[in-house]
């Protein structure tokens, strides 16, 4: 077991010098919420963790796939493209401008570098391809997103065949509001070799607007091997989106992805109006990630779990697939930490591609030292600075019966201008009895 350390579980922690060095990390992240607090946006109360981990649960024993240490969950069938995120490797996502004609409040387009700028003017993704192949690049899944990829459909049908013909057996996949998809743009994206395309729906789009989408989802069909529909889940749509997940199923699409939402660091007036506050905490383990999308809204998450409940009540054929923010971020984190030199000290996490490693504290490390002197473990150091023996968290369990508090070290390598670099993230806190690699790392 590792229970996380917070404001209120460091209170109990018995080794004062593990509680002082864990508050280090306390009051970084209280410290990241009163600069989210600044933006104006709304925090709600500390998320009940244990309700949304009783509804994995459930949904696990009536058949449910659980992936990615819980930050996925789906029924059915999932995307392989979705298969691929998890770790990111020989998958690569392209646009050819930012350009799009709807407005979404809860867009994140504007957090990427470059965004005005590509609202204007065009990436040249076929010479990015013909480099990426120049490089050697294994590319085995690769997407077109925006903006709105059909703006330019000249330039969109070139890189779908492009792609086919620089790198054989890839997958490929559109993302579109689908306005634009019609009878003739899918007749021409199936001979590009399109292998999946996913349609964006809106619950406030009037009736029509959504009528013609769902004619353009039923048409794609007969064009493109795998059609899907991805959507953020706005709290308190229960309802209106259990509609959606009927109406899809009647359509005999191959799924839709739920996603959590996210407050994208912009139009905080609506988000406050609408009553959506940021999900306390927003992520496990605090980090710069790259994925612009924002911060996960509270209630989501629930909401989307609610609906693959709902799935599995009534029946329905299509794949149900749950993606959190913290799903989209693991790529990241596995690039980063992935077959990278390290120390002996390090252990390299399958759940979550994070490095961790075990520290003991103040008074604990005279007797962990004669612990190890035992066992003739000598793989440890020291840290003269925080006063705490690092070693191995494999050798946590070989400590029973000592009496001693643990910390769990999360960490991930940086590539800095000088050189690769630690750096610690968290601590968290274990103790033998209750240790159990497998299980918590």
């Amino acid at each position: 077991m590792i229970i996380d350390i917070d404001q209120e579980t460091v209170m109990n922690i018995k080794n004062r010098a593990l509680a002082r060095y864990a508050g280090m990390y306390i009051r970084i992240y209280a410290d990241f919420m009163r600069q989210v607090k600044d933006t104006g946006i709304a925090i709600a109360e500390k998320e009940d963790r244990e309700g949304i981990q009783q509804k994995m649960a459930v949904l696990t024993r009536r058949g449910a796939i659980t992936r990615n240490d819980a930050k996925s969950l789906y029924i059915n069938r999932i995307s392989p493209a979705c298969l691929a995120c998890r770790q990111g490797e020989g998958s690569m996502t392209f646009f050819i401008s930012l350009q799009c004609p709807r407005r979404c409040f809860f867009c994140f387009n504007p957090n990427q570098e470059g965004y005005e700028y590509y609202t204007q003017y065009h990436r040249d993704c076929l010479a990015e391809l013909a480099e990426l192949q120049r490089r050697g690049q294994k590319l085995e899944h690769v997407a077109l997103t925006g903006g709105e990829p059909l703006l330019h459909p000249e330039e969109a049908l070139a890189f779908f065949r492009v792609a086919r013909e620089k790198f054989p057996g890839v997958d490929t996949r559109l993302y579109t509001a689908g306005d634009l998809a019609g009878k003739e743009m899918l007749a021409q994206l199936q001979q590009a070799g399109l292998d999946e395309i996913r349609f964006s729906l809106r619950l406030h789009d009037q009736g029509e607007v959504r009528r013609r989408i769902y004619e353009h989802i039923a048409l794609a069909r007969e064009y493109i091997p795998r059609v899907m529909v991805e959507m953020p889940v706005l709290p308190g749509t229960l309802e209106p989106m259990k509609e959606i997940l009927v109406e899809l199923d009647c359509l005999d699409i191959f799924g839709i992805n739920l996603l959590e939402f996210c407050f994208p660091y912009n139009n905080v007036a609506t988000y406050n109006l609408r009553g959506y506050k940021i999900k306390n905490p927003p992520y496990r383990v605090l980090y710069n990630y790259w994925y612009g999308g924002g911060l996960p809204v509270a209630v989501s998450e629930g909401e989307c779990l609610d609906l693959v409940a709902f799935a599995l009540d009534k029946g329905l054929k299509l794949g149900v697939h749950y993606c959190s923010l913290e799903n989209k971020n693991t790529a990241q984190i596995y690039r980063q930490n992935n077959s990278r030199p390290v120390a002996a000290t390090l252990y390299f996490s399958r759940r979550d591609f994070f490095y961790k490693s075990a520290k003991v504290f103040g008074d604990d490390i005279p007797r962990v030292l004669q612990g190890f002197k035992k066992i003739g473990y000598e793989g440890y150091t020291y840290n003269k600075q925080y006063h705490y023996l690092e070693f191995h968290v494999s050798k946590v369990k070989d400590l029973a019966g000592l009496g001693i508090e643990v910390g769990i070290s999360t960490s991930v390598i940086e590539d800095r201008g000088d050189g690769a670099y630690l750096r610690e993230l968290k601590v968290d806190l274990t103790r033998p009895e209750i240790f159990n690699l497998e299980e918590d790392l």
